[in-house]
């Protein structure tokens, strides 16, 4: 089974994958010495990372802070170069492409950044800022266009086409999200790869941000990598899910394989530990506790990288690094189970659903 083929849920995937990531390796170097640097080590930010994602689907990508997923989004963008695998745009590799090449796929791959506060110049109105894509690409709009196809983008993503002439500071958290939205659809791109777009704002805005990326995803046909630590969030947007662990996947299938038929240790743990809001269910939850903290991605564990807090470690995990694959005790069964999981000792294990 391909990784992260889809078996049941929401929206099976179909057709050919529009992006496939292969053993995605990004290393930074750490270097000693002031006249003459001496690399004496590096910092495995992304080391093996393996996935599909499909034309119309949403893929999100969850884990802890520090666990390699902005940086996974940074290298499918072409601001950061992978130390080595490949990024496969419909069938191209992408990964080592530079000049008018890499300009050209840009185009089809956009991003939404984290921070609405310092991802847009506060010195350009939001007519330039929007608009700016044009700019690069000018074969996408000639002048005269520009400013309705500005103000069409800012009324597609629900703000008044007259504030072009604004400034950031003008403008709420939302909202301001919703312009870097917009400068993402400018140029019509196929994939749009969104860095926590909904953390830094508030609850009721975050729902109001992610209806409005469902949207957009309808009316553009777009396909997502949705990358956030918010569980809840993921599984509303989500059609399959990656779960990230010091810069590997442990674990990736649709929604309801991974969280309401979690294999990984990980998973489960995560889940574990979600807020739920029904007290009767919150009782009946049993919460796992890791032991000890994240290693460094300086000096991660040898064999499997979650070995060190983990309960069912033995002397195998110290050794072999566990394949991302159907568990063996699981092939051939029909079923939400089958998926792809990172574990020697993976096994299914019922936790409170989250809604």
């Amino acid at each position: 089974m391909e990784h992260g083929d889809a078996v049941g849920g929401r929206g099976p995937a179909t057709g050919e994958p529009i992006l496939e990531i292969r053993d995605l390796v990004k290393h930074y170097p750490l270097t000693r010495g002031i006249v003459i640097r001496k690399q004496v080590g590096a910092v495995k930010a992304v080391d093996g990372v393996s996935f599909t994602l499909h034309k119309g689907e949403t893929l999100g990508i969850v884990g802890e802070s520090g666990c390699g997923k902005s940086t996974v989004a940074k290298t499918l963008v072409g601001l950061e170069r992978p130390t080595a695998g490949q990024i496969r745009y419909r069938g191209e590799d992408i990964s080592t492409l530079s000049g008018r090449a890499l300009k050209a796929v840009r185009r089809n791959i956009q991003m939404v950044f984290q921070d609405p506060y310092t991802s847009l110049n506060p010195r350009m109105t939001v007519g330039d800022i929007v608009g700016e894509p044009y700019e690069i690409h000018p074969e996408v709009a000639p002048k005269g266009d520009r400013r309705k196809k500005v103000q069409d983008l800012l009324d597609v993503v629900g703000l008044n086409p007259e504030y072009i002439h604004r400034y950031p500071h003008q403008f709420s958290g939302g909202q301001r999200q919703r312009i870097g939205i917009a400068r993402g659809l400018a140029l019509r791109p196929e994939v749009i790869v969104a860095d926590e777009p909904v953390s830094a704002l508030d609850v009721s805005v975050q729902a109001q941000v992610v209806n409005l990326l469902e949207q957009l995803q309808d009316e553009f046909d777009l396909s997502y990598v949705f990358i956030a630590h918010d569980l809840s969030v993921v599984r509303h947007i989500s059609d399959r899910v990656a779960v990230m662990y010091l810069g590997r996947i442990a674990e990736i299938g649709t929604d309801e394989q991974i969280y309401d038929h979690p294999t990984h240790p990980y998973t489960q743990a995560l889940l574990s530990a979600v807020p739920v809001p029904d007290p009767e269910a919150r009782e009946r939850r049993e919460r796992i506790l890791l032991a000890g903290d994240v290693p460094s991605p300086a000096d991660p564990p040898s064999g499997c990288p979650f070995r060190t807090r983990c309960w069912k470690a033995q002397d195998v995990c110290a050794k072999v690094v566990p394949p991302l694959e159907v568990p063996v005790g699981f092939r051939g069964v029909d079923g939400p189970v089958r998926h792809d999981s990172a574990c020697h000792f993976a096994e299914e294990r019922h936790v409170v659903p989250i809604e």
